[in-house]
C-alpha cells in the first residue's frame, strides 16, 4: 500500500455566496486561505436547478488567481468543455451518472491540457468509477443529492469516502479525494479522517463571516492527525 503524504484542501463553492457582490466573497475565500473555488454549473436536466454557466465564470476569473474547478452537473458536458476552458477553469468535474461515453468525456477534458474529476452521486456505488481513477486528478464524492444548497450530510458516504482512500492508496493512484455537500465544522474532522482530500462547503462557509468560517475549517484540518 502506497500513503502519500496528504494536504487537505478548502474549496468554497460559491452556490451560497451573494452573487450581487460574487467578486468580493471570492476574495474574501482567498483572504481566508481557501484552496480552490469550486463551480456549481446546473443545467435544469442532470439536476432540477439551474445555476450559471461560461459567461458567469469568465466575468469573476478575475476575481482570484486561486484554482476554479467546474464541477458540470449537466447532461451533455462534453459539449461545453471548450467553453469552459475558454471561460478560465484549472478543473472540469463530470458525473459518471452522465448517459454518454465518460472515456470520451474524460479524454476531451485531458486535451485541453486542464485537470480532469469524475463525480459521484450518493446512490452510485464506488465500483462504478474504480476504472476511470487512472485517468483523473480529482474523486469528488457527492454527500447529498446534487442540485441545491443548505442539504444535510448523508452519514452512509463517509463508508464510500474510506473505500476511495484504500483504492487509491493501494494502487498508487494520484488521485485527490473531494467530498461535497453538507460539509461543515461539525463533520469536518470524520470526512477528513475517512479519507478526503478536498472539503468542498457552500453554506458551511459563505453563511455568516466567510473568513472566520474559513479558518475555523482550517483549525480543524490542523488538528487532524493523518498518519
Amino acid at each position: 500500500m502506497v500513503i502519500r503524504m496528504r494536504k487537505i484542501m478548502i474549496a468554497p463553492s460559491i452556490l451560497s455566496a451573494d452573487f450581487s457582490k460574487l467578486c468580493d466573497e471570492i476574495k474574501k475565500c482567498e483572504k481566508g486561505g481557501a484552496d480552490i473555488i469550486h463551480l456549481d454549473v446546473m443545467d435544469g436536466h442532470f439536476v432540477p436547478n439551474i445555476t450559471f454557466g461560461p459567461v458567469v465564470i469568465k466575468s469573476i476569473r478575475k476575481c482570484s488567481k486561486m484554482p476554479y474547478d467546474a464541477h458540470l452537473m449537466i447532461e451533455r458536458p462534453d459539449k461545453f468543455i471548450k467553453d469552459f476552458v475558454n471561460a478560465g477553469v484549472d478543473i472540469i468535474t463530470v458525473h459518471r451518472e452522465v448517459s454518454i461515453d465518460i472515456r470520451s468525456v474524460i479524454r476531451k477534458i485531458k486535451n485541453y491540457a486542464v485537470e480532469a474529476g469524475i463525480a459521484i452521486n450518493p446512490d452510485t456505488p464506488f465500483e462504478k468509477v474504480k476504472e476511470h481513477l487512472s485517468d483523473v486528478n480529482y474523486l469528488l464524492i457527492m454527500s447529498v443529492y446534487p442540485g441545491f444548497s443548505g442539504q444535510s450530510f448523508i452519514e452512509r458516504t463517509i463508508g464510500k469516502i474510506r473505500d476511495a482512500r484504500k483504492y487509491i492508496d493501494s494502487n498508487g493512484l494520484d488521485v485527490k479525494i473531494g467530498v461535497d455537500g453538507g460539509v461543515k465544522h461539525h463533520n469536518a474532522k470524520k470526512i477528513i479522517e475517512a479519507g478526503a482530500d478536498i472539503l468542498v462547503s457552500a453554506s458551511g462557509i459563505f453563511k455568516g463571516d466567510i473568513v472566520k468560517n474559513i479558518a475555523e475549517f482550517r483549525k480543524i484540518v490542523e488538528s487532524v492527525n493523518l498518519h
